[in-house]
């Protein structure tokens, strides 16, 4: 039986899980594909820390040239995470005729055009649908099965965290700080969160399945981005009373003006697939010509949909099935058409806006004539009831009707730059 062996950058928790499949199921891979794969080094700075998984005498290293030099390792799999020196190792493992796996969303939507180009010059394959989803097979979907589809839009939850935050404020009603707190005691979040409740990672993601999906070449950080930070329990509440759920949702569909691209808080329906994805779990529907509307859910992130996720891409690249996909995509490609990307200030859709008005007789009126300073018609408006009838400050729940990102930004800037609103107005997307 031929061998296939492999060297593994990074063993964490991931690098754990990658590890565990490819010792303690390598028999059952060999049976099923005809290839033994074989890890034969792993390469981490920390020796002596337990991951849940024996390793054989030999195989961990902290000298990376055990890996890029030794010729009988044919496939890299790169788990350190970031940019660099991720980018650093990938590239040089090119160079050294290996074939690339990677879980590393970063590293796949800032470095793309250039990783990309460098395999190809190099007659050598990337794989990478642990980037997106974790253990849901929505990237190899895309790639393969849905490929006789034009798709028209992908709507999904791709972030974990955010959606743990999201399901359990609504769930008992705590406050996004608690919630947050409790996301990290659980280690659905890192200790510094920041890139995934700004919706920084989604953006990520989001920018591969553009290019993916549509060919779209875009940088991700000019993508429209609103992360879950900005949401309130009574942002929640009110969604609620309104019947909907709110889901920070990674969205991509065709436009008469090009591809709409964009990452916010959304209200959606509550009998919606979508809305009913709840805890750390991902869910995406995808949308094509032909097929129509597909759905798909499962974990998107931790140890073992992930390290699944990555097992399958080696197991693709050494049975030569990542090849044919790679060459054919031609991924991040001049040569690949694609579509215009739609200026995010032109982009159009419904908002929910929560802000805090002085309670006294006019005032309503003058938001809605600010409102419509900016050609945006107000859909309905609710005034809860106030907690103290002392308090001379209240909120207001507006609706809006179709109006483009620009015209709404310029509309809540002059309505925060007056004085019966205190503190910023909250923006979030709605959709049916």
């Amino acid at each position: 039986m031929d061998s296939v062996k492999v060297g593994l950058l990074g063993f964490g928790t991931i690098g754990g899980g990658v590890a565990d499949i490819l010792i303690n199921k390598a028999d059952q891979i060999a049976a099923a594909t005809g290839k033994r794969i074989e890890l034969v080094k792993i390469c981490d700075k920390d020796l002596t820390s337990d991951r849940g998984v024996a390793v054989p005498d030999g195989v961990l290293t902290d000298d990376l040239s055990q890996i890029m030099d030794n010729p009988e390792i044919s496939i890299v799999v790169e788990l350190i995470g970031g940019i660099e020196p991720a980018r650093s190792f990938v590239l040089r493992a090119l160079q050294s005729g290996k074939d690339i796996v990677t879980a590393n969303k970063a590293l796949i939507a800032n470095c793309g055009p250039e990783l990309f180009d460098k395999a190809r010059e190099l007659g050598r394959t990337i794989a990478f649908e642990a980037s997106v989803c974790g253990g849901i097979p929505l990237l190899s979907s895309i790639q393969t099965s849905l490929q006789a589809n034009t798709i028209n839009s992908i709507k999904a939850i791709v972030n974990g965290t955010c959606n743990f935050i999201l399901s359990k404020m609504e769930e008992d009603g705590s406050a996004y700080a608690d919630v947050l707190k409790e996301a990290q005691k659980r280690g659905y979040a890192e200790a510094d969160p920041t890139l995934d409740v700004n919706g920084s990672d989604s953006t990520q993601k989001l920018a591969i399945l553009a290019q993916l999906a549509f060919g779209a070449k875009v940088d991700w950080k000019q993508i429209s981005r609103v992360g879950v930070d900005v949401v309130d329990a009574v942002d929640v509440k009110f969604a609620k009373e309104l019947g909907r759920r709110i889901r920070l949702l990674a969205i991509a569909e065709r436009s008469s003006e090009g591809l709409v691209l964009q990452v916010c808080p959304t209200l959606i329906p509550e009998t919606s697939a979508l809305a009913k994805v709840t805890d750390a779990v991902n869910g995406a529907e995808v949308v094509g010509d032909f097929v129509d509307s597909v759905f798909y859910q499962g974990w998107g992130a931790g140890r073992r949909p992930t390290a699944s996720a990555v097992c399958s891409d080696v197991i693709d690249t050494a049975l030569g099935r990542t090849r044919i996909t790679f060459d054919s995509l031609r991924l991040w490609s001049a040569e690949r058409p694609g579509v215009d990307v739609m200026d995010a200030k032109k982009i159009c859709g419904r908002a929910y806006l929560r802000m805090t008005i002085e309670d006294r007789v006019g005032v309503m009126a003058q938001v809605a004539a600010a409102l419509a300073a900016h050609s945006i018609s107000i859909e309905s408006m609710l005034q809860p009831t106030k907690a103290s009838s002392s308090d001379d400050c209240t909120s207001l729940i507006i609706l809006t009707h179709e109006a483009s990102s620009e015209a709404l930004d310029a509309a809540v800037a002059e309505l925060d730059s007056k004085s019966f609103v205190r503190g910023k107005t909250i923006r979030l997307a709605v959709r049916d």
